[in-house]
């Protein structure tokens, strides 16, 4: 990614926050200080219709049009209630369980293009509607032909290109940190955002997370305290993985 588009996604970025009122945090963290001149000259940072709402909500909305990686930025830090504001901690809890779904029609379309055959005659029956949502993919709930229950898990059309996008977005904020944010020396944002990116990339491809799900099930085969769900192999490619439907409540 060239440093121009790298630019322009960090005023995208600054645009996002300014529209939903949080530009005063990322000032105050001097890493757009490169960009400091544009800012200043951007019409959005002093005509920007700013929207209503709690702090918290204002930053779970920021971070949702953001996309991918700033949601799972978000749902990362929803779990550390130590380091955050209540009000904060609340609104990004929301993250786990309420990002968007992309069309359903485009889930199917994107299932028989991976699978080379049309959704009826793969499964008996398939709910358009999302079952569930979340910043890297969308699980949608079917049947197989002989009456098993399953989900199926679909990749976000064009994730590929997003994440790879703003994974050098965040490189550069980390250089920026290094430059001008005197924490950044114990923090080392560089290696964090290295070590987030290799995380990352593993969540692109579910055959990866698919073979992983079968020997989590073969290390708990025959035990009582742990029910692994099934994958289905036939049905899994690198943007669509099938797995046997369980039933429960959120672990939390």
């Amino acid at each position: 990614m060239t440093r121009l588009a790298v630019a322009v996604r960090l005023l995208t970025i600054q645009r996002a926050l300014v529209r939903h009122g949080l530009d005063e945090f990322v000032r105050a963290t001097h890493l757009y200080r490169p960009l400091r001149l544009l800012q200043l000259l951007s019409p959005w940072t002093w005509f920007a219709r700013r929207r209503g709402g709690s702090r918290g909500q204002r930053l779970r909305e920021a971070l949702e049009e953001l996309g991918p990686i700033f949601i799972k930025f978000g749902q990362a830090l929803s779990t550390r209630r130590d380091l955050l504001p209540r009000d904060i901690a609340d609104e990004l809890a929301r993250l786990q369980d309420s990002v968007p779904p992309f069309p359903g029609e485009e889930a199917r379309a994107r299932i028989e293009s991976a699978l080379g055959q049309p959704v009826g005659s793969l499964f008996a029956s398939f709910e358009t509607e999302a079952l569930a949502a979340a910043s890297i993919a969308q699980v949608h709930a079917a049947t197989l032909a002989d009456g098993r229950e399953v989900v199926v898990k679909v990749l976000r059309p064009g994730m590929r290109e997003v994440i790879r996008r703003d994974l050098d977005v965040l490189h550069q904020l980390a250089r920026l940190a290094h430059r001008y944010w005197q924490p950044a020396t114990r923090l080392r944002p560089s290696e964090v955002v290295t070590e987030y990116e290799k995380t990352i990339l593993d969540e692109l491809d579910l055959m990866r997370e698919a073979a992983n799900a079968a020997q989590l099930r073969r290390n708990f085969e025959g035990s009582d305290l742990l029910h692994v769900p099934e994958v289905y192999w036939d049905l899994c490619r690198r943007d669509v993985m099938v797995m046997e439907r369980i039933r429960g409540v959120p672990i939390s």
